[in-house]
């Protein structure tokens, strides 16, 4: 770890794939010390950085969420950014969607990351800085037909990141969105046809793409506030 004002302290959660660990991976390439968390034990142990934490456990246990925080203010005394990486997707027809999956999605992806968005907001008011980034989607802002509930959670996402944004004007304390389009990840290894298929998709993005985006709104001045950043492939056309 660097001991400037250039390394910071970052929460990283779903850092076991996808681009939760691509974001984790390249933070810590940077000399950044990185927390992360995910269920997946054995996958966090692949980022193997000396300056990473692992805090394997369930993001939607408020308990979980309290230790994950504590343990960090106490072992580093502070907290630069929080990614909010953390999500699954649940979508399908009215005949066919799994609605407790549903309801697991919606508990994971508004719920359990609200909850720990405003337990670190109180941190970062106290300490006088900090920045949220937020992995959304480009389903925060468009729906389509059998992925209105996975919408709905990224829209909430969206909506109170705007809101805490007003709230928060004036302050030190900084709210972001990136709004990807399709990215390579895990997210749809399950499913029958993958999206790139469906929708015509060539060149989906890679999540080096948004690790990129990530870079970006973390360069920017302290007086520049992005609060939302699209990024899509090309050929995406919703």
């Amino acid at each position: 770890m660097k001991n400037d004002q250039s390394s910071k302290i970052c929460l990283v959660t779903g850092a076991s794939s996808g681009i939760g660990y691509a974001i984790a991976r390249a933070l810590a390439a940077e000399g950044h010390t990185v927390i992360v968390t995910a269920r997946r034990q054995e996958r966090l142990q692949e980022l193997d950085a000396p300056n990473t934490l692992l805090i394997p456990g369930d993001l939607t246990d408020p308990h979980f969420q309290q230790q994950v925080v504590q343990t960090m203010f106490d072992t580093y005394g502070r907290c630069d950014y929080l990614f909010n990486c953390a999500g699954t997707i649940e979508a399908g027809s009215i005949n066919d969607i799994d609605i407790d999956k549903m309801a697991d999605m919606i508990r994971l992806n508004v719920e359990a990351t609200f909850r720990l968005t405003y337990l670190v907001l109180k941190r970062f008011i106290t300490q006088g800085f900090g920045h949220v980034i937020n992995l959304s989607s480009v389903m925060g802002t468009k729906v389509r037909p059998t992925a209105g509930a996975y919408a709905a959670t990224k829209f909430a996402m969206e909506a109170l990141s705007e809101a805490l944004r007003m709230e928060l004007a004036g302050t030190p304390v900084k709210i972001s969105c990136i709004e990807p389009g399709l990215v390579m990840t895990e997210l749809h290894k399950d499913w029958d046809v993958h999206p790139k298929e469906s929708m015509g998709i060539h060149h989906p993005l890679t999540v080096d793409n948004i690790v990129d985006t990530v870079k970006f709104i973390m360069q920017q001045p302290e007086h520049v506030r992005i609060p939302k950043l699209m990024i899509l492939p090309g050929d995406h056309q919703i």
